[in-house]
């Protein structure tokens, strides 16, 4: 269950998301702890500000009415503001600001003295006596008719904002844990999404592999890389399906193949070894039937051997003077005899009279296995056709016949190994002509109608001998 995709994928999801989320909380932490300490030493320079122009203001307005100090209620502005009040500075004789001397006083070395008498503001961190929490302070110079003769110091306690800081940090807590189940949720259902189709292609790859090709791949309609393999499955799946039928057809086909000259070979041997063909005439008709019976079964191992080399590429190709036209003669002459037995119109048309550098016997053998075909498929009284020309750099071998011809869908199925049309032959001469053709650096066209006969066509390179 846990190396499985439907835990990992979602896992792996949550995971990310998980991380993800604690690096922004960490980030956002930082910024909103910068943001909030930012925010309130802005407010508290706006409070100092406020209340030492506040104290300016009655301390002159005190002047003015001949009064010995101004009005200054500290707890009040406390109160309102929100804020504790200091004062850092000499001590103030009787009667001077008392005002202010109600405020605590803190050390002058806390801060930056020469500053404040300079008249700048100063930002600072202190822990009051007799509380064990820091501060968080701004000094704003005390100046009264040009004279500055203290600081006002404006103070919140830090632990206000560490309280800020840990609710937004718990509302970022609940938004995590809800972003992380909603997340979690959706990984689930797009987990199941993907892992269902893939578990169906498991199981019925398990299928395949127990020799069941006719497995039903569930259709898998989201047009994503997982419905492209699906549908490169069911083609795979169709596809071995052909090919198991293919080989068992050629199993059937070559046994058949094999043991008609076997039988034929074995009951001529018999007979002449038993004495029943007595006269010498019979015996040595005998003798040519085992001949040809046996030359039949090279033909039919040969084929099979060389479709074996053509497809491991340990085809060993020869390099030599051809004369095309003779060699067209020589395969014309070899059906000779069946076209007049089956009274067939067998034509040979010279146009040109090329000489390649290539492989004769594999040429021959290319053109034999066209003309074999033409013959099997063309009717008794009808037409074969085998003709020879160079044009536009290539030479063409072409042989027609006035066969049933080939339905548009079997075009390429016929030049696969093991398939034939009508079940008989062993389905291996077309086969190895393409792929001796593809060899020799050429190809094999069709062109085919039904009911109006095939058109085989040899293209080879004209590269000059020599």
């Amino acid at each position: 269950m846990l190396r499985s995709l439907r835990f990992r994928l979602p896992a792996l999801f949550l995971a990310g998301i998980v991380v993800a989320g604690i690096v922004s909380v960490a980030i956002a932490f930082q910024l909103l702890q910068d943001y909030s300490r930012d925010e309130s030493l802005r407010d508290l320079r706006r409070d100092a500000a406020g209340l030492t122009q506040l104290f300016a203001e009655q301390a002159i307005k005190s002047t003015d009415e001949g009064t010995t100090a101004p009005a200054f209620a500290v707890p009040q502005l406390e109160q309102a503001t929100g804020d504790t009040l200091y004062y850092v500075g000499p001590s103030l004789f009787p009667g001077q600001y008392s005002g202010l001397k109600s405020l605590p006083r803190l050390s002058l070395e806390l801060l930056d003295w020469k500053a404040v008498q300079a008249g700048k503001t100063i930002t600072f961190e202190f822990e009051p006596e007799g509380e064990d929490r820091p501060f968080l302070a701004v000094a704003q110079p005390l100046e009264v008719e040009d004279v500055i003769f203290g600081a006002l110091v404006v103070a919140k306690p830090k632990t206000v904002l560490r309280d800020t800081w840990l609710t937004l940090m718990q509302f970022f807590a609940v938004s995590l844990f809800g972003g992380v189940v909603v997340a979690g949720a959706v990984a689930w259902y797009a987990t199941r999404r993907i892992t269902r189709p893939l578990l169906h292609l498991s199981r019925a790859a398990d299928e395949v592999a127990e020799g069941h090709y006719d497995v039903v791949v569930p259709d898998t309609p989201t047009g994503d890389e997982i419905g492209q393999l699906a549908e490169r499955f069911r083609q795979m799946t169709v596809r071995l399906g052909e090919v198991d039928e293919l080989e068992r057809n050629f199993l059937m086909s070559v046994s058949h193949e094999l043991r008609t000259p076997l039988t034929a070979i074995r009951g001529h041997v018999e007979a002449l070894r038993e004495g029943v063909v007595e006269d010498a005439a019979a015996r040595r008709e005998s003798l040519d039937v085992i001949a040809a019976e046996a030359d039949r079964l090279e033909r039919l191992v040969g084929d099979v051997l060389d479709l074996a080399k053509l497809d491991a590429r340990r085809f060993t190709l020869l390099h030599e003077e051809v004369d095309m036209a003779r060699l067209l003669d020589q395969a014309y002459a070899s059906f000779g005899e069946e076209a007049r037995r089956r009274s067939i119109d067998y034509r040979c048309e010279i146009a040109d009279r090329p000489v390649l550098a290539t492989d004769g016997d594999r040429v021959f053998q290319i053109i034999s296995n066209l003309l074999a075909n033409a013959f099997r498929w063309t009717p008794d009284g009808g037409s074969v056709e085998l003709r020879l020309a160079a044009v536009n750099g290539d030479v063409s071998v072409t042989v027609g016949d006035t066969g049933p011809g080939i339905a548009p869908e079997e075009l390429d199925r016929i030049f696969r190994p093991f398939w034939s049309r009508d079940g008989g032959g062993t389905g291996l001469g077309l086969a190895i002509a393409r792929e001796l053709a593809n060899a020799l650096g050429g190809r094999i066209e069709l062109e085919s109608e039904p009911g109006k006969g095939s058109r085989f066509q040899l293209i080879l390179p004209a590269v000059p001998a020599g």
